[in-house]
């Protein structure tokens, strides 16, 4: 061939590569991750709700000082629907306001995760339960447990909702219990965080509310009368994404992956169990292999024994993929929050495990706000003072040979921790 043709080959080449990369790479990119975020949930039947508020509750002395003053104003019904509720300083102080609300004819419903209460310090009993419902409260259990037990270790009811009045919500990690405000000897201070919504998005969470009581006592609800969201004056755009075994099982997981997918630039995780499901795992993967910058908080002090060796196995292997895992040490970091490029978070029940994806009853609600993300990632870099950076040299420290081992050995059982 002679030399003529070769660079003429080569032009043409050059030429078709430009048009290429004019043409077709941008639209790789066309849609910001919080528009394909949208669209993937849309797809899957989530509804949109427009013109909401939000407020960050990011303390326990925060959320219950907001929830209580909200009850107080309660004019016809409160709903409240809990993994844990101890009977303890907080969870006293909360029926007697509740009671006092019922005393004024405002219908209160309180639902608790039986398994949840029976594996609580300070549980609430049988005679307490009877109890609280001559108080004029409505409170039934999820699941009770029944010989052989067996059977209700999976499909618990994880969720933390409250809605008041149809027109404010509240949802997040938080359980009912005073080792929020106080911690605990074991873990130290405990970190949450709530949200308060406010708006269109409320109806959403009565509606996951009613579903859930009817199925366990029955009663169905009057759609006209508790599912009534009021306009506000925000401007939030929110998707809710609930997960509900058997009709809703693989919705969650989804989404976490769907935000992965979606992530261009940087993600910021902070959840006590992130091992996540196979999927969700491959989709940190594929995102550290695009060059996002992905920086996840898990806490050094758990409240499960066998987890943080579980969990550090699988850390050591993201953090060689190029992620950045943070141990944070000013107590247990029981937050669920998630946020992407600066432009959209999620917050809710859900931790990034085998148990909250592929088992559990959870709520998350995804924000396309780079206002509220910009506060979450706030609250990150803030905690990020108080947490060490995971190294090859600081994982040997942090898990010696013994705590690798076990953590090897349970590794099959981390979709059940």
């Amino acid at each position: 061939m002679r030399e003529g043709q070769v660079s003429g080959g080569v032009c043409f080449l050059c030429c078709v590569c430009v048009f290429l990369l004019h043409f077709h790479v941008p639209t790789l990119y066309a849609q910001t991750a919080g528009e394909e975020l949208r669209s993937v949930l849309l797809a899957q039947g989530n509804a949109e709700y427009e013109g909401n508020e939000i407020t960050l509750l990011p303390s326990a002395r925060e959320k219950f000082d907001d929830m209580f003053r909200t009850i107080r104003e309660a004019r016809h019904f409160v709903h409240l629907e809990y993994f844990i509720f101890r009977n303890d300083s907080v969870g006293t102080a909360l029926i007697r306001l509740l009671h006092e609300k019922a005393r004024e004819g405002v219908e209160v419903r309180l639902l608790i995760d039986a398994y949840g209460n029976y594996k609580a310090p300070h549980p609430m009993k049988r005679a307490q339960l009877d109890s609280i419902r001559s108080l004029g409260i409505s409170v039934s259990l999820f699941d009770p447990i029944r010989f052989p037990y067996i059977q209700n270790l999976l499909h618990r009811d994880h969720r933390k909702i409250v809605v008041v009045d149809g027109r404010v919500a509240y949802t997040g990690g938080m359980n009912v219990a005073d080792y929020y405000l106080h911690g605990t000897k074991r873990t130290g201070e405990w970190r949450d965080m709530q949200v308060r919504l406010e708006g269109p998005v409320v109806d959403e969470f009565e509606r996951i509310f009613a579903c859930i009581w009817g199925r366990v006592t029955g009663e169905a609800l009057d759609s006209l009368r508790y599912h009534a969201p009021l306009q506000t004056e925000g401007h939030e755009r929110m998707i809710v994404v609930n997960r509900e075994p058997g009709r809703l099982s693989r919705q969650m997981r989804r989404a976490f992956v769907a935000s992965l997918d979606a992530a261009r630039e940087r993600v910021c995780i902070v959840n006590p169990y992130p091992t996540g499901t196979r999927s969700v795992r491959r989709a940190m993967r594929r995102a550290l292999k695009r060059g996002v910058r992905m920086e996840i908080m898990v806490s050094a002090n758990v409240d499960n024994r066998l987890v943080p060796e579980v969990l550090g196995i699988q850390m050591k292997k993201l953090m060689k993929r190029g992620a950045e895992v943070y141990y944070y040490e000013g107590g247990f970091h029981h937050s669920k929050v998630m946020t992407v490029d600066g432009e959209f978070c999620t917050v809710g029940t859900t931790n990034i495990d085998g148990r909250s994806l592929r088992y559990d009853y959870e709520v998350n609600v995804f924000v396309f706000s780079p206002e509220t993300t910009a506060k979450f990632d706030s609250i990150f870099r803030r905690d990020v003072s108080r947490s060490e950076l995971l190294t090859p040299e600081t994982f040997r420290r942090r898990f010696p040979l013994r705590r690798r081992i076990v953590g090897r050995i349970f590794q099959p059982l981390k979709g059940l921790l």
